[in-house]
């Protein structure tokens, strides 16, 4: 009996350092988050329903989120972050025909590349802002955003900073870009051609956390360590703002502006917490979270 409890007891042991890495690490703002697989699953708005979320022509505004990617996408894909007047996507390291910037960029093998593009108009057309690729390490959290304060737009990867000086009108009509007009985190449910290119627009596979949608430039890049610390507040220069707190399970999400734009989980993408996912079919885990605030 008694070589079995030893027996049981270091089994027991040898267990936690597994289970413990298995887990998602907790988010920055506390609470649970938006898990995605990388394959087909994503949160939505519905265009027809809600339009845009910042007006044509609007020139101040920040879109931010905390992301955590896992698995790098496939050579040919975009994996999509965030979509519709901005988006957000990133690539793997070995992306085809980015040799020469991989050169000017500080990254270790293993990295996904972020970038960071808004949709404008110009002589009537829809085209998008110059990008600064930044590595991001997998396995980790960033707060990512891109705001423009009217003649400078800036793009945010925790705390670094890289500012073009150019005036930013949105655009509200998108239908020269060849991807859905809907707000999406994760993707489109599907791999989307682009023409002219040999890449597609595909899912994100990762966690997503604290989505702010603002009417102003938050953020004094003028000062050092500006990487928000608790959750985000609610003001009155908030359009829509995500915490992804709702009970695990849940495939609605609550925007807590006020202005009711409450996003849908398509295709399981869902909140969840750890003991709950491994009780569910094509779940995603969930861990507990610590704290951000700006």
């Amino acid at each position: 009996m008694i070589y079995r409890q030893i027996f049981t007891y270091f089994f027991l042991i040898a267990l936690i350092p597994l289970n413990a890495k298995a887990l998602p690490p907790p988010s920055p703002a506390g609470g649970n988050y938006l898990a995605l697989d990388g394959v087909d699953d994503y949160a939505v708005l519905d265009f027809k329903t809600f339009g845009t979320l910042l007006p044509e022509g609007t020139d101040e505004f920040t879109i931010e989120a905390w992301i955590y990617p896992t698995t790098p996408p496939a050579d040919d894909i975009h994996a999509m972050i965030l979509s519709q007047q901005v988006r957000m996507d990133v690539v793997n390291d070995v992306h085809d025909g980015w040799e020469d910037i991989r050169n000017d960029i500080d990254w270790q093998k293993g990295d996904v590349f972020l970038r960071i593009r808004a949709h404008f108009m110009v002589d009537g057309r829809v085209v998008t802002t110059p990008y600064h690729p930044k590595a991001l390490s997998p396995n980790q959290w960033h707060h990512i955003a891109f705001q423009s304060n009217g003649h400078q737009t800036t793009t945010i990867i925790n705390d670094y900073v890289y500012i073009l000086p150019q005036n930013t009108m949105l655009a509200h009509d998108l239908s020269s870009i060849e991807r859905p007009k809907d707000f999406t985190l994760g993707g489109f449910g599907k791999k989307i051609g682009s023409s002219g290119h040999d890449h597609f627009w595909g899912a994100f596979a990762g966690y997503i956390d604290e989505v702010r949608i603002s009417r102003v430039a938050r953020y004094d890049v003028k000062k050092q360590g500006f990487t928000p610390r608790g959750k985000f507040e609610n003001d009155v220069k908030t359009v829509a703002l995500w915490h992804f707190d709702e009970p695990g399970g849940i495939r609605e999400f609550s925007d807590t502006s006020g202005n009711e734009y409450h996003l849908v989980g398509k295709n399981g993408a869902q909140t969840d917490i750890p003991l709950q996912s491994k009780h569910k079919e094509n779940s995603h885990p969930h861990g507990h979270s610590l704290i951000l605030n700006r």
